[in-house]
């Protein structure tokens, strides 16, 4: 985080907010910085679990004061604090045990392959989590993989990969500049960078002059969020959110020419594919739009995101009214943000999620624990809310195999 932002946010607390000090942007480097959402007291990470409810109520707390850049539309947490963080083995946020979003990734897999003829190549891949999309990767390729996180568990990697995956336990950096991959591959980890424009440089430095990799990116679509007024999409591990504009921007002024910018996943990830270059192209995508367009979304959102939470209070409200059976589908980021914004823990005995490794573990702040669907069998809600609509189709499902007749509502 740049060092200034920790300021100003200490001089907000101390009454100083009302003083004009330019905020610098992470992305542009404009002192163009202002704010426009603000939530304090939440948990400084939303996707580690805990062995206890008691470690899972003390985790550490952190405040979330978004500005958006007049300069390129970029969106950052300006009171993010990185010594807060600590990414381990704990670090639980692998999706793949969905079909829907394994059917996604196999998607994604094979367009990369087919497209940039990813066969029998190196492939690095940057924030690689547990491995899952690397190894699907390797498999399809076939390829080499190495995976830099240091969340990474090598035990998840298929016995039948082993020897063609390397895991290596570390934030990435220049001193992994040696593997000279064909293609470099960052999902989901990039909003979690402070300081966007020096990591990109970072990269951009370790590719060198006489390599050009294919460089993929996916990051969430912070527009999406914006119009949706989505508050449990806005959680502390995210301290940088992107709009097609603001990324295509960004990367260009890090030295790489965008040759592909898309929306994916029923337009909640942005997708980015692009090449090293020492002279960037001034080419300009139909996707992007303009700094002003990020900054009057912002604006909007901060109008009304106070009427949605309104929404989910006055339904947890209901349902406490009724003495209704609530439980949530989806341990993740988004539940962690929702139940911390809108105070249901008290109403929520369970949240069910299908991946296994969450399963008698608590959820970080409200402590809830996470338990696999069938306990649903025997529990019986009347209620069950989905954390994320695009499942809501493949939870329904599940829930009428096992004889829950719940009434099904998503986010």
């Amino acid at each position: 985080m740049p060092n200034n932002a920790k300021v100003l946010a200490n001089q907000a607390k101390a009454g100083n907010a009302g003083a004009k000090v330019p905020r610098v942007c992470p992305s542009c480097a404009r002192p163009a910085l202002e704010p426009f959402y603000s939530t304090y007291g939440v948990p400084v990470h939303s996707a580690i679990v805990l062995p206890t409810r008691a470690e899972a109520r003390q985790v550490p707390r952190g405040d979330i004061e978004l500005g958006f850049c007049t300069g390129c539309g970029f969106i950052s947490n300006m009171a993010y604090d990185a010594t807060l963080q600590d990414y381990s083995r704990n670090y639980e946020d692998q999706q793949g045990f969905s079909p829907t979003f394994a059917a996604f990734a196999r998607d994604l897999a094979e367009r990369l392959i087919h497209t940039y003829g990813m066969r029998n190549k190196t492939i690095v891949e940057i924030g690689c989590g547990k491995g899952d999309f690397l190894a699907l990767l390797c498999e399809l390729g076939p390829n080499r993989g190495v995976g830099i996180d240091p969340a990474a568990v090598s035990e998840r990697i298929p016995a039948h990969l082993a020897g063609r995956i390397e895991l290596v336990r570390e934030f990435y950096s220049e001193q992994h500049a040696g593997y000279q991959p064909a293609l470099i591959c960052c999902r989901h980890t990039l909003e979690h960078i402070p300081d966007t424009a020096a990591f990109l440089g970072i990269v951009r430095r370790a590719i060198g002059h006489h390599q050009k990799p294919v460089v993929f990116f996916e990051v969430p679509d912070v527009i999406r969020i914006l119009r949706e007024q989505a508050f449990w999409d806005i959680y502390y591990e995210h301290c940088s959110y992107f709009s097609p504009g603001a990324m295509a921007r960004l990367f260009r002024s890090a030295g790489f020419d965008v040759v592909r910018l898309a929306r994916a996943y029923a337009d909640q990830y942005l997708l980015l594919d692009a090449y090293p270059v020492q002279k960037v192209s001034p080419v300009v995508h139909d996707l992007e739009e303009p700094p002003e367009a990020v900054v009057a979304e912002a604006r909007l959102f901060a109008d009304r995101v106070s009427g949605r939470l309104e929404e989910w209070r006055a339904f947890i409200a209901a349902r406490e009214r009724d003495g209704s059976r609530v439980v949530i589908w989806g341990g993740g980021s988004k539940c962690v943000a929702f139940l911390t914004a809108v105070a249901a823990e008290d109403l929520v005995e369970y949240v069910v999620d299908i991946n296994p490794h969450l399963h008698g573990k608590f959820l970080p702040a409200s402590g809830l624990e996470i338990v696999p669907p069938s306990v649903l069998r025997t529990y019986q809600p009347e209620w069950v809310v989905v954390m994320n609509p695009i499942y809501k189709a493949e939870i329904e499902h599940t829930l009428q195999e096992m004889g829950v007749r719940a009434q099904v509502v998503a986010l």
